[in-house]
């Protein structure tokens, strides 16, 4: 693509990064609540301690597994709603929309503060809370990429998981400043649970003070609006309107859209589903995120202190501690391979290579931790072997940055077209949300019950599920968005080829398609003769 050089894109990257930061809101609100509960003011405060001053593990598991899952069951509902919410009125004000509710959300659990109520208020702010970030997770990543050339999409949508990582960082930073400096008082919970806002407020300034012309080019031509998706396109990828680059990408839009209005007139929910070439593409987008969530980390990342206090990083101070050098891991670990090989590995490769990797790590903890039980008092240094699991979790957390972390959400925003993507991105985060809750209820009692047996479980998923699923998936690196038609057999390449052409000519679509079907029939006389 002719153009501005190595700045040709930096519209594309400004646009991610202001939608991103609902993307920061999505990782601090799933890395928050495990710390929060952890504190033992908290504890304190609302009923979780024994007359002794002990845990009382059952009442502690049951609060940490509420507060952290209806976050995961509002944003179910919000993952779905967004598709036709998004559809009908374009995916800018759709973010807006769900920016605001989840403010309301975040601004209840901040206010929580007596022991009679605090509580209600705090599961009632975190499901509203969910509703905005579910609905932010799906049209967000559509968004981007819908925005982004097929070049550079997979790194610019990739920042998806970067930002994730940076909000999982500051929750677990946070709550470590916390545990340090204030030990007493309703602050405790109030300043985590407010921060919230920060990078709500960032990304609402950011979408209302951008151009107006910020709407996903794809989106406008799918509506009618072709004049604007052209200046949108010709502005996001810096080149004059009337450029062949230009003309060519917006005729393999068109081509696209015509494409599946002409097959797929009137489609309603049965049709999408299950329209040629779709279902394969939906079941990806619920599996591939079945599997993310019972991976490991998720219940790694959402109860992160407790995790390694359940490795001998005993105290508040000790597990806060290695949960945030675990969140700058993850971070460093993510931009690395986001930056530099998700568009060299490709998307299947690198999530084999990241499950068997996570999987081996976790059998090694799950050893460990049988042969060398930690302590269960709080010590000033721990153990050498509770030492090498956290070294192992952190290396565990670099073979999930450069698969199983960004590329879901890479890959199933690479797999469907204009027609049926909101639906598409709408099943993969309500899948997502739906098995976050799940496991995110389940997991306290699993570290209490199962023991080092979580990690061998973990260590299983990985390697006899994940590993062998991704061997099974399509390649898509390097591929356009109108090329996963072709990969996932709605239309044939030559059928494709000779619409773009015929598109760049002013031909119509349907001329065009009478014009293949007479080919067809003269191929087949010539077959016949010859047989």
């Amino acid at each position: 693509m002719a153009g501005a050089g190595a700045f040709q894109n930096i519209r594309v990257y400004y646009l991610a990064f202001i939608v991103y930061w609902g993307i920061v809101l999505f990782g601090y609100d799933t890395g928050i609540a495990g710390g929060v509960v952890s504190q033992q003011y908290f504890r304190q405060e609302f009923g979780l301690l024994n007359a002794d001053g002990t845990p009382n593990k059952k009442r502690t598991n049951e609060v940490s597994s509420n507060v952290v899952s209806v976050l995961q069951a509002g944003a179910f509902f919000g993952a779905l709603g967004s598709a036709p919410v998004s559809s009908k009125i374009g995916r800018k004000w759709t973010l807006v929309a769900f920016t605001l509710v989840f403010s309301l959300g975040a601004i209840l659990t901040t206010v929580a503060k007596d022991k009679t109520h605090g509580l209600k208020l705090i599961y009632a702010g975190r499901v509203i809370s969910g509703l905005g970030v579910g609905g932010i997770s799906a049209v967000a990543p559509a968004f981007v990429s819908e925005c982004s050339p097929k070049e550079v999409r997979g790194r610019i949508t990739g920042l998806f998981q970067i930002m994730v990582a940076i909000g999982v960082m500051l929750s677990y930073f946070i709550n470590f400043g916390i545990g340090l400096h204030i030990h007493t008082g309703p602050n405790v919970w109030r300043i985590p649970f407010g921060f919230q806002l920060v990078p709500a407020g960032i990304m609402l300034f950011g979408l209302l003070t951008v151009k107006a012309r910020h709407e996903s080019p794809r989106w406008l031509a799918s509506v009618g609006r072709t004049d604007e998706a052209v200046r949108n396109l010709a502005y996001l990828r810096r080149l004059p309107e009337d450029s062949h680059e230009v003309a060519h990408e917006i005729a393999e839009i068109e081509t696209q859209i015509e494409e599946e209005r002409a097959a797929r007139e009137g489609l309603g929910l049965k049709e999408a589903f299950f329209g040629k070439g779709n279902f394969i593409r939906f079941v990806i987008a619920f599996v591939i995120f079945l599997l993310q969530q019972w991976g490991g980390q998720n219940s790694v990342g959402y109860y992160a202190p407790q995790i390694f206090t359940s490795i001998g990083y005993v105290g508040t101070k000790n597990s806060l501690l290695a949960s945030g050098i675990y969140g700058v891991v993850k971070v460093a670990a993510t931009a690395i391979f986001v930056f530099f090989f998700v568009e060299t590995l490709g998307r299947r490769l690198s999530l084999i290579i990241s499950s068997v990797g996570m999987g081996t790590l976790f059998f090694i903890i799950g050893a460990l931790l049988k042969t060398h039980p930690p302590p269960t008092v709080a010590a000033a240094d721990p153990p050498p072997a509770s030492k090498a699991m956290a070294a192992m979790l952190y290396i565990y957390v670099c073979f999930y940055s450069m698969g199983w972390g960004p590329l879901p959400w890479v890959y199933v925003s690479d797999i469907f077209p204009t027609r049926t993507r909101h639906y598409g991105l709408a099943t993969a985060s309500a899948s997502q949300w739906l098995w976050n809750f799940v496991v995110s209820k389940v997991t306290p009692d699993m570290i209490s019950d199962l023991g080092y047996k979580i990690f061998l479980m973990f260590g299983t998923v990985n390697i006899g599920a994940m590993a062998v699923f991704a061997f099974f998936l399509p390649e898509t690196k390097g591929r356009s968005l109108e090329d996963m038609d072709v990969i996932f057999g709605s239309i044939s390449a030559e059928e494709r080829a000779a619409h773009i052409a015929a598109h760049e000519k002013g031909n119509s679509i349907s001329s065009f398609s009478d014009q293949i079907s007479r080919q067809r029939e003269e191929r087949y006389k010539i077959f016949k003769v010859d047989h």
